[in-house]
């Protein structure tokens, strides 16, 4: 009895026991996926890019013309270290292989300033606030409310600027738009991007120069205001005398 028991036994131990093999192998692979992908997100390299501000030389006019660059605004959307994409249906989305490294609104005021100075060879161009003794000949005050791209979308800046003279009035008032073609990877929109704002720098520096030579506008004297004078009898208008009308008509009877 305990041998039949014994012998019917073992092939049920012997089918648990591949069972456990079967049950085993799926856990294995699904563990070593699992690794594979945590593998993956933690050594994945993520780029980060900075603006390219190209090849400017160094101004050697100590006594140039004074610029005062700012404020300057840059759009509620670009102020994250986010890369973002624009889609074909306008939208943006959050690249997945770069960011910026650091404040893209500090690479844009460095990219303009060093470009300003250099294009209007002074060193006289520096960035808002000023110091208190700083007198500028120019103001540039400047508003960015685009600049981004896509892997198929070009990169699109725009801006306007205004230019204030000497004495705090506006001479100049712009708004403009301006696109740069690119091959499609990250590098190469960054690169773009960085291309539109010394576009955007050359224009400046063209509309700076007559601004910053046109002389002070003298203010005109205000004109004493006379006392009102008083009237008097010989003012008044003078109305002739009523003189009686003679007539010398005779009557005659007959």
């Amino acid at each position: 009895m305990f041998l039949e028991s014994l012998t019917s036994w073992l092939p049920c131990a012997g089918h648990l026991d591949g069972m456990m093999n079967f049950l085993r192998v799926p856990f294995v692979l699904l563990l070593t996926g699992v690794l594979g992908l945590a593998g993956c997100s933690v050594h994945q390299p993520q780029s980060l890019y900075q603006l390219d501000s190209g090849e400017p030389g160094q101004p050697k006019q100590s006594a140039g013309v004074a610029v005062l660059l700012g404020p300057v605004s840059v759009a509620d959307y670009l102020q994250r270290e986010t890369f973002l994409q624009r889609q074909p249906d306008g939208s943006l989305t959050a690249s997945t292989d770069g960011r910026w490294a650091g404040s893209l609104s500090s690479d844009i005021n460095q990219l303009l300033l060093r470009q300003l100075a250099w294009k209007l060879d002074s060193q006289r161009v520096v960035m808002a606030p000023a110091a208190a003794n700083f007198s500028p000949d120019v103001q540039v005050v400047l508003s960015i409310t685009r600049l981004d791209s896509g892997v198929h979308q070009p990169a699109v800046l725009d801006a306007q600027w205004r230019l204030l003279d000497r004495r705090g009035i506006v001479r100049d008032s712009k708004l403009i738009h301006l696109e740069e073609r690119h091959a499609g990877s990250s590098a190469a929109q960054v690169k773009a991007q960085g291309i539109l704002l010394q576009r955007l720098a050359d224009q400046l520096s063209v509309a700076v120069k007559p601004v910053a030579s046109q002389p002070l506008v003298a203010e005109q004297p205000k004109k004493t205001a006379q006392p009102a004078k008083t009237r008097t009898d010989q003012d008044k208008p003078k109305i002739p005398m009523a003189s009686p009308i003679r007539t010398d008509l005779e009557v005659f009877r007959f």
